[in-house]
């Protein structure tokens, strides 16, 4: 990706009024373009030592490299975990993450590169201007082996590390529709702003609680009482596409899919400025 082609600054007027939330704040980010984020999901590796490569390839060309790159060595996982930090001015953290791998049947796009492959583009919008916190964004190993890349990063937070993180938010299987949230396993504030950030954007405003489906990263920070919360697309009519030969590009509504990272974009954008 060139680090330049990115759509001009987009400025939301954040008409809504929320517990923290300014009435008619603006928003200023800047989207990068529709086709390179789908060229981007439809150049998903299948195997997870190809994604692993590749995910750092994406970080790189978005401009996170040098030191701001680096990979965490995960005890049980023949892969790592990959971070790329955006630096603020003080030491409170945004973790962002989604998991890399493959669970193996299809290609993997669904679950999880339509999460994975946002990262480097939810950096490279973020760091065009200077932000309040320090954002990280992870790309987590070995999630479908019982959150693997997720749990050794979060228990190895040490106590002053914890009260830095001030949210994690988690990206697992975008695009099948709209963005949803995992309401049930997040955190309430954290739920209300992206709700409040969606309805400016006119967008739908969707929860669907998939805890008797299965788990997913945040759930690795939410038992250190870190604020946390799953952005995800499943339903009751998609939820068969997970795991299965399914899993493949056309399952993926792209205009769903540019939207959620939109809206993704928007949503860091408050969050960073709302988090004291």
């Amino acid at each position: 990706m060139n680090n330049g082609r990115t759509v001009g600054a987009t400025i939301v007027v954040l008409s809504f009024l929320l517990a923290s939330v300014a009435d008619g704040q603006q928003v200023r980010f800047f989207p990068v373009n529709k086709d390179i984020v789908e060229a981007h999901l439809k150049d998903a590796p299948s195997k997870n030592e190809d994604r692993k490569v590749r995910l750092e390839e994406l970080f790189q060309d978005a401009g996170c490299k040098d030191e701001n790159l680096a990979n965490q060595k995960v005890n049980g996982s023949r892969l790592p975990n990959v971070i790329c930090t955006l630096s603020g001015p003080s030491e409170s953290v945004i973790i962002v993450g989604a998991h890399f791998d493959n669970q193996g049947a299809g290609s993997g796009i669904v679950d999880n590169w339509s999460g994975a492959s946002l990262l480097p583009h939810l950096y490279q919008s973020l760091s065009k201007e200077r932000r309040h916190h320090v954002f990280r964004f992870i790309g987590f190993t070995d999630e479908e082996k019982g959150l693997v890349g997720s749990r050794f990063y979060a228990e190895r937070l040490k106590k002053e590390e914890i009260t830095n993180v001030k949210a994690m938010i988690n990206l697992d299987t975008l695009g099948l529709g709209p963005a949803e949230l995992w309401l049930n396993r997040g955190d309430k504030a954290l739920a209300n702003l992206f709700f409040g950030v969606a309805g400016a954007l006119e967008l739908p405003r969707i929860a669907m609680n998939v805890e008797q489906v299965g788990s997913t990263d945040s759930e690795s920070f939410r038992q250190l009482k870190i604020p946390s919360l799953t952005v995800h697309s499943i339903t009751q009519r998609t939820l068969p596409i997970l795991h299965s030969p399914a899993d493949k590009l056309s399952a993926i509504n792209l205009d769903d899919y540019y939207q959620s990272y939109r809206l993704l974009t928007a949503y860091l954008i408050v969050l960073d400025q709302q988090i004291p």
